[in-house]
């Protein structure tokens, strides 16, 4: 029997205006997101199951597209799946950043260790994202109905590499568009394919 998750990421924020490095800022959708979601919702793009069990990062962000997209559905958080914590440079643009020697250690190298003056490294996100997506997977499994999670891109792509690392996708390849994602089938337990929304 096949099941599936499915992953969307929230609408549009600020942070994605101004293409900031954000992820423990908890700042709401703009108008622009919630035009856009609801844009899409009417073009059915999201999936729309009589039974389904829904899930957040419980940030702001998420828990307004679960809200546009889904109701006033009951729903599980799981902190875990909250975006990464990039410190001192919160809310900073590329351009900003593009000389500090430090940020391009993070951005530039294979250096997992590397972390964010009072965020994290990569090494710790991943390893923190993954513990909630063993907890979304194993809650998915002991049911027989879809999941369907609101969650960041950076924990999108992160599970989408750990759940299909024989794709060896670059990070920004899994990367969706607010309001965007993938629906992962599983087949006898494991992942199986996914389709991109």
């Amino acid at each position: 029997m096949s099941s599936y998750i499915c992953f969307i990421r929230h609408g549009i924020t600020e942070g994605n205006q101004k293409k900031w490095f954000y992820g423990s800022v908890d700042i709401p959708l703009v108008n622009e997101g919630i035009k856009e979601l609801n844009k899409l919702k009417n073009k059915g793009l999201y999936p729309h199951e009589k039974e389904a069990i829904y899930y957040t990062s419980g940030m702001t962000r998420t828990e307004q597209t679960l809200k546009l997209l889904y109701g006033e559905v009951e729903h599980a958080i799981i902190p875990e799946l909250r975006e990464m914590n990039f410190g001192d440079y919160e809310c900073k643009t590329y351009d900003e950043l593009k000389s500090d020697d430090d940020f391009n250690r993070f951005a530039y190298t294979n250096d997992l260790e590397y972390r964010f003056p009072n965020g994290e490294s990569k090494i710790i996100f991943a390893n923190r994202v993954y513990k909630g997506l063993n907890k979304l997977i194993d809650n998915h499994l002991n049911n027989t109905v879809p999941s369907i999670v609101i969650a960041h891109g950076g924990v999108i792509t992160a599970s989408l590499d750990r759940l299909f690392p024989e794709e060896s996708k670059n990070m920004w390849d899994w990367m969706p568009k607010p309001g965007r994602g993938y629906k992962i089938y599983f087949k006898q337990g494991k992942p199986d394919r996914y389709e991109v929304i």
